[in-house]
């Protein structure tokens, strides 16, 4: 273990910077390192902002190419195009809609980057066509949606991966492992927190949709709504009809690695405060938060966003503590820090390359090393670091935490299944309404 003095040592050491997709020449065009069943050929999906990510990701793997580049909007798919061609070497093909994609028999994995409300239904559909699955988070809409996607996962065979790529982080699997050895003792309590000054949506006002954009396939399973001029093409995240607030937006994160830390899954109860409180705007989801959830061994979690209204200057944007008897840990997609009780650090680690974590993209060497966990694991059956089975614990935890602050009260859960047992009003976000035609079905 690392000595006070050389944790002084380290912090004042630079840590590297990322370099991801500075090569002129794509990937693909180098000799091939593998055999040709492991040469795989991938789609994405939605590239706005978190498609940037996957798409240097994927660059990085020498016996990986892009196929296909796929989006609604004209205007975002030729931004991306000249992007594509700046920072890979070469543009895929373009596609509008996705399932011309998965009647390809070249495809082999598909990247899915779109609103939430589209993650599980076009996951589904991706399996069901053959297709392996990195999927942002969350993984679904509601938990309907959560459940289908692990059946379809179970029954079609393919490997599927949610990007909550702090899984693939060397200093948080380095704390979890020295949470096993009991390092920091009986751990009890995990924190997560996000902050950022997000600015008013406004009130939407009915507008002609763009030239440019399909709006009936970007709503897709969702009910139809008429177009207003500020839901496209980022706030949607706000309303219920496609996105599911900050919770799931950030909160899958933090919550996910405090659950991985304390080994618990499903919470007994549900705990949630909060509202909206800083403009009076079409924002559906509370803009601060907090919510606790109660696991057994007596071992809680709680989340706290503030959506609006940034947390300076004690902490990072975002973050992690674990507590435990002995000691405390803080965690960031950077760094894994270790402290006594009396609040004195003992250890150090920094990620060997930095990854943004308060801004829409989101883009560093975690997503180089989650998407390499994604292809070793299609080409070698390889673990996955975050398998759409465990995924989709976190995701509830973050649909529950809705589910409470909908119900007004503290809920009683069913461990086995993520119901609400106490609340006909929480029970009523279960599933959704489908615009028909598009309900997702094995």
């Amino acid at each position: 273990m690392t000595t006070r003095r050389d944790f002084i040592k380290k912090t004042t050491t630079g840590t590297a910077a990322v370099t991801l997709g500075a090569t002129v020449f794509p990937s693909w065009a180098n000799a091939r390192i593998l055999g040709a069943n492991d040469h795989i050929k991938c789609a994405v999906i939605g590239v706005r902002s978190r498609a940037k990510a996957h798409v240097l990701a994927i660059h990085q793997d020498i016996n990986a190419k892009i196929l296909y580049s796929c989006d609604v909007d004209d205007t975002i798919l030729e931004e991306h195009n000249a992007w594509c061609q700046e920072r890979i070497g070469y543009v895929p093909k373009v596609e509008k809609d996705f399932r011309k994609i998965l009647e390809d028999k070249d495809v082999d994995a598909i990247f899915i980057a779109t609103p939430e409300h589209w993650h599980a239904p076009m996951a589904i559909m991706g399996l069901q066509a053959g297709k392996h699955v990195y999927v942002e988070k969350p993984c679904s809409h509601n938990p309907y949606e959560n459940d289908l996607l692990v059946a379809a996962q179970k029954k079609y065979g393919k490997k599927v991966q949610m990007g909550n790529q702090q899984r693939s982080a060397k200093t948080s699997m380095s704390a979890v492992e020295d949470i096993k050895k009991g390092v920091i003792g009986e751990v009890f309590k995990g924190e997560a927190y996000y902050s950022n000054n997000r600015g008013s949506i406004g009130n939407g006002k009915a507008i002609e949709v763009p030239q440019t954009l399909n709006w009936d396939m970007w709503q897709g399973p969702a009910p139809r709504e008429n177009y207003r001029d500020n839901i496209h093409p980022y706030n949607w995240h706000w309303f219920r009809n496609w996105g599911t607030g900050e919770i799931h937006n950030n909160g899958t994160h933090e919550i996910d690695i405090c659950r991985w830390a304390l080994g618990v899954d499903l919470p007994e109860t549900v705990t949630a405060f909060g509202g909206k409180y800083t403009y009076d705007d079409d924002w559906e989801f509370p803009d601060n938060q907090q919510v606790t959830y109660t696991f057994p061994g007596d071992k809680f979690i709680t989340w706290t966003s503030h959506s609006r209204g940034i947390m300076k200057p004690e902490r990072p944007g975002r973050g992690i503590i674990i507590y435990g008897s002995k000691g405390v840990i803080e965690l960031s997609r950077n760094f894994y820090k270790l402290y006594d009780l009396g609040g004195n650090p003992i250890k150090i680690e920094f990620e060997k390359e930095l990854s943004a974590t308060t801004n829409t993209q989101g883009i560093g060497g975690l997503d180089v090393d989650h998407v390499s966990n994604f292809f070793n694991a299609i080409r070698k059956d390889n673990s996955l670091n975050s398998d759409i089975r465990d995924a989709s614990v976190s995701t509830m935890l973050c649909h529950l935490g809705n589910m409470a602050h909908d119900a007004g009260h503290t809920v009683q859960i069913d461990t086995q299944t993520g119901k609400v047992l106490n609340s006909e009003k929480a029970m009523q976000s279960w599933k959704r309404d489908y615009e028909k035609g598009w309900e997702p079905k094995l």
